[in-house]
C-alpha cells in the first residue's frame, strides 16, 4: 500500500475522498515530505491543508520519491474496489 487515508463515515464521502486524491495527486506542491525517526514518509494534502493521504515509511529517500511519483503517475486512473 502506498497511499491510506481516514476511514469514512459515508460512501458518498469515501467517493469524494477518492475524488480529492485523484485531482490533488497531480500536483506535486500538494506533496509533504517528512523525515521520521525510521525513514521518510509523505501526507498528500487537498487545496484547503488537509491530509488526504499518507505514505507508509521509507526506508530511503529515493523510495519515498519513487512512492510519491507512483501516486502520481497511477492515482488518476486506478480502479475502484469496493470492499464493504
Amino acid at each position: 500500500m502506498i497511499l491510506s487515508s481516514e476511514a469514512y463515515k459515508t460512501m458518498q464521502a469515501c467517493k469524494n475522498g477518492i475524488e480529492s486524491t485523484r485531482k490533488n495527486s497531480q500536483a506535486s506542491e500538494r506533496f509533504e515530505t517528512k523525515n521520521v525517526a525510521t525513514g521518510h514518509k509523505f501526507n498528500l494534502k487537498a487545496t484547503n491543508g488537509q491530509v488526504i493521504g499518507t505514505s507508509e515509511v521509507y526506508n530511503s529517500l529515493s523510495g519515498m520519491n519513487n512512492g510519491i511519483s507512483s501516486v502520481m503517475k497511477n492515482a488518476p486512473e486506478a480502479p475502484i474496489l469496493d470492499l464493504s
